[in-house]
């Protein structure tokens, strides 16, 4: 089976259930997050480039160094594995409105009193700037778009999905199959992410990871270890792809 036909049977199978309840009309709290907030569509997934052809327009040039320094940095900075997926319940903390309609698995008083028990420490803008409003002075980091590269640490789970929206950034000039082991890891990360929030999502298969007693913050620091473990040689792919395309000569002016 030559690359494309592999690549497409592939994706194929990942999309298949997201395409038919899209269908259909129906909602997914956990897999609707990878079409929605990462801005990459089943059918450019699905498509098939065999990575860098061309030197790299200077637009192109500037985003390619950009990623390349973050993703260098976050790697070579020590993993924290302490954070729980508190961001999460950030998210809810002290608000009457969630951001999936389903039932969280405490009533608000006592997951607002749980959270301030806890330390918060999310070092990931994008999951920073979704806390509530009474949460964000909780964290003990204030990231912020400028800062990210200094913030983003590679146990975190949001910065290992995050190498989705970097392969995808860099696609065509990525091989195609490098952007689906990106997205294979964001899936199983946002599984586990889920899992670990407030959210009661038992009814849709996932059990809870109940971060809110010894035995599940165990469970949570195991499989984030896990993920960081997984995500270090595709952020590695993912430097490595950006070496090569910075160490050719630029594109033409046209």
């Amino acid at each position: 089976m030559d690359r494309r036909v592999a690549h497409e049977a592939r994706v194929d199978a990942l999309v298949a259930a997201h395409l038919e309840r899209r269908a259909r009309g129906i909602k997914h709290p956990v897999e609707d997050f990878l079409f929605t907030y990462y801005n990459y569509r089943p059918n450019q997934l699905r498509a098939w480039f065999p990575g860098f052809d061309r030197p790299p327009t200077d637009k192109e040039r500037a985003r390619i160094a950009w990623v390349r320094d973050l993703l260098a940095a976050t790697r070579d900075r020590p993993p924290h594995l302490g954070c729980f997926g508190l961001h999460e319940w950030a998210m809810v903390y002290r608000d009457t409105e969630t951001r999936h309609p389903v039932p969280l698995r405490m009533a608000p008083d006592e997951l607002a009193a749980f959270v301030d028990a806890q330390n918060v420490r999310c070092s990931h803008f994008d999951a920073f700037r979704f806390f509530t409003p009474p949460a964000r002075s909780l964290n003990l980091l204030q990231p912020s778009r400028e800062t990210q590269r200094d913030n983003e640490q590679p146990g975190c789970l949001h910065a290992n999905m995050d190498l989705y929206k970097w392969a995808y950034k860099l696609a065509p000039l990525v091989p195609a199959e490098l952007v689906v082991d990106c997205f294979e890891l964001a899936r199983d990360v946002r599984t586990l992410d889920m899992r670990a929030s407030p959210y009661d999502l038992a009814d849709l298969g996932y059990p809870p990871v109940r971060i809110e007693t010894p035995g599940g913050r165990a469970e949570y620091v195991t499989h984030q270890r896990a993920f960081a473990d997984r995500a270090a040689p595709l952020r590695d792919r993912l430097v490595e792809a950006c070496d090569r395309l910075l160490a050719t000569a630029p594109a033409p002016a046209a």
